[in-house]
């Protein structure tokens, strides 16, 4: 973020303050002296203030708050748990000298990010072809895909990554040289590991190229799904309920726009319906997996996620769905979708906080 429109000295007017408050189209400033962290300012300080003295006339240290909440730069990665702990939106990223480095908005996280302090491997699949997404994937591979601004892959990285994940396997196919050279050209603070596939292996059969490689409970994740949940609560529904994989489930609702028509056997009317509403399971796209699960999927053989759900089940393995609301997730797979969600960013607005 370019912060620099965030700062403001002590001895700025109030005026000042709220001008630059507007231009910034933020909810707060950081009140700095030779670029060091002083003290915040916020559109709400400056309105108690102004109620209580009814004048324009203060000064930016007459209603500053010298006790603001920052990170450090070698602690970043609890600055969402910061923020929700808080009930703060931007905070300041400082040094050991406490001079600001980077200013960090929550929008700046993929959608929300999922929350929750966990630390276990991530594993992304990202060979498809993005064939819903044509003709955009024609040009860029589904994984670099851009969602305000920022590759789709890129966005779930940072958004597990802020929650404790710093371990990461990406399963590429399709335009996978692409993939590579966009990360490889990226300074990351976690790793990031590629599997690639020789011939195209379905939505489930390329974790095979991970057996011995991850061996213990691990996220697999669509390149193209994003999800606002605690996620250390679904690992640990996970654990509880002894799953050998966890499916999230969303639940979503549809209108049917027309009216529907029950009819008896006989072919006589017993009840319309007005554009009735229906409900119904949806899979996500996003599981907590144990590490046995691989072994159910052969070598080099296409197979589609859900036809292991299947083999686990029918070996006897439990399998669970952890439920979360339709407005938890989103796919970007679909057109009407992925504008949706690069126009929120677009306008700053978070989807699901």
């Amino acid at each position: 973020m370019d912060f620099a429109k965030l700062l403001i000295s002590e001895n700025n007017s109030l005026i000042d303050a709220l001008d630059a408050l507007d231009k910034s189209a933020k909810k707060v400033l950081f009140v700095v002296e030779g670029g060091k962290l002083r003290a915040s300012i916020s559109d709400g300080d400056i309105r108690r203030f102004l109620i209580r003295s009814e004048s324009f006339s203060g000064l930016v240290k007459d209603v500053a708050n010298y006790s603001p909440k920052y990170v450090l730069k070698n602690e970043i990665s609890r600055v969402l748990e910061l923020m929700r702990e808080n009930r703060v939106e931007t905070v300041p990223v400082v040094d050991e000298q406490h001079m600001i480095v980077d200013v960090v908005n929550m929008y700046d996280f993929a959608l929300s990010a999922p929350r929750g302090n966990i630390s276990i491997p991530v594993v992304i699949n990202a060979g498809g072809r993005g064939t819903r997404l044509y003709p955009y994937t024609k040009i860029l591979p589904k994984p670099l895909i851009p969602v305000g601004g920022i590759p789709i892959s890129e966005r779930i990285i940072k958004a597990f990554a802020a929650c404790g994940c710093d371990r990461f396997y990406m399963i590429v196919n399709h335009k996978k040289g692409m993939v590579r050279a966009y990360f490889n050209d990226q300074q990351k603070d976690y790793s990031l590991s590629f599997i690639e596939e020789d011939e195209p292996l379905g939505t489930g059969g390329g974790l095979c190229l991970l057996k011995g490689a991850i061996n213990s409970t691990f996220i697999f994740t669509n390149c193209d799904v994003m999800l606002d949940e605690d996620f250390s609560k679904i690992c640990d529904w996970h654990k509880n309920e002894q799953n050998a994989i966890t499916t999230v489930c969303a639940v979503k609702r549809h209108s049917i726009p027309y009216g529907v028509v029950e009819c008896s056997d006989d072919g006589q009317i017993v009840a319309i319906k007005e554009k009735p509403e229906v409900s119904h399971i949806t899979n996500t796209g996003i599981y907590v997996v144990n590490p046995e699960v691989l072994n159910l999927i052969q070598d080099h053989v296409k197979t589609d996620f859900p036809d292991v759900i299947q083999m686990a089940i029918k070996i006897g393995l439990r399998v669970g769905a952890y439920k979360v609301g339709e407005h938890s997730w989103l796919d970007m797979g679909e057109f009407d979708v992925m504008e949706d969600m690069a126009s929120r960013f677009d306008k700053k607005q978070t989807l699901f906080i």
